[in-house]
């Protein structure tokens, strides 16, 4: 059954049929695409080929958050994403966008500028303001579970039972949100793949995505091209596209709503298939 997830003043459909979360990150040190799409005309025009192959929202971070990433400035983080935004709703004024920050200055100024989505990896815990501005400005709202902070979250990362922490925590941090103020149905949920987590740990909250889907919010999976497809392949970060449209499919198969992805078209075609494979009005007998 669809719901709606509702982002500002958009209302996106949430069923058996994934969203694709296109990403666009205009830094020059992501662990897939860093400095690709770092200037302006190859930001906006990455994002003119991200709607072109279906992706149904635009992730646009100007922050790494890959291991080991150090954090920046607003400042800076405002200078790389804002005039991208600006250029993407100039040509494509009904692109759905989404901010990938941790700061609430950051966050603002891509929602006045045209974003109704905010992407929080650390699930609004970051900055103290992020929430109130989540509810005040009724923006679509994805909190991620991360283990200690990207410079930091793979040393070592441990759990007892990560199924059931990483459950724990999105539940959490989901009342803490309605408890603010904000609408249940602007609330999604990310396990954080890759953020915090081994291999196993990885493998564990793909297999355990129904039991994430008890928090009862749109349930965001973002996989594309991760380590632990390589660990698993051995392929190197760019010729793990295979891999991500398996585990995508998995995903899709388990529950999961969104997936956010590098490949748009690939994966967009994937899902078509499942999706028409997995059909159970078709008559096969």
């Amino acid at each position: 059954m669809a719901v709606e997830w509702v982002c500002k003043d958009k209302k996106l459909m949430v069923g058996a049929m994934p969203l694709i979360m296109g990403i666009l990150n205009v830094t020059p040190d992501s662990f897939s695409d860093g400095g690709l799409f770092a200037s302006h005309d190859s930001a906006v025009a990455q994002a003119d080929a991200l709607i072109e192959q279906g992706a149904d929202i635009l992730d646009i971070g100007g922050e790494s958050t890959r291991p080991g990433a150090d954090e920046i400035s607003a400042e800076e983080e405002l200078n790389r994403v804002i005039p991208v935004i600006s250029g993407i709703l100039k040509k494509h004024p009904d692109a759905v966008l989404s901010i990938d920050t941790m700061k609430s200055d950051v966050a603002a100024e891509a929602l006045a500028s045209g974003a109704c989505i905010i992407n929080d990896v650390s699930a609004m815990t970051h900055d103290p303001n992020m929430i109130a501005l989540a509810v005040e400005s009724r923006a679509g709202a994805v909190l991620m579970h991360m283990q200690g902070s990207p410079r930091t979250m793979q040393h070592a990362p441990t759990y007892t039972h990560v199924v059931e922490e990483v459950g724990a925590y999105l539940k959490a941090r989901t009342a803490a949100l309605k408890d603010a103020g904000a609408a249940p149905e602007s609330i999604a949920i990310d396990p954080g793949i890759g953020f915090g987590k081994t291999l196993e740990h990885n493998l564990a909250l793909l297999q355990g995505l129904p039991y994430l889907k008890r928090v009862k919010q749109p349930l965001v999976v973002g996989l594309s091209r991760k380590s632990f497809i390589g660990m698993i392949t051995g392929r190197e970060v760019d010729q793990r596209l295979p891999g991500s449209l398996a585990a995508a499919c998995y995903s899709m198969l388990h529950g999961a709503n969104i997936l956010r992805v590098h490949d748009v078209g690939a994966t967009r075609d994937a899902v078509a298939i499942l999706a028409a494979l997995n059909d159970p009005r078709r008559d096969i007998a």
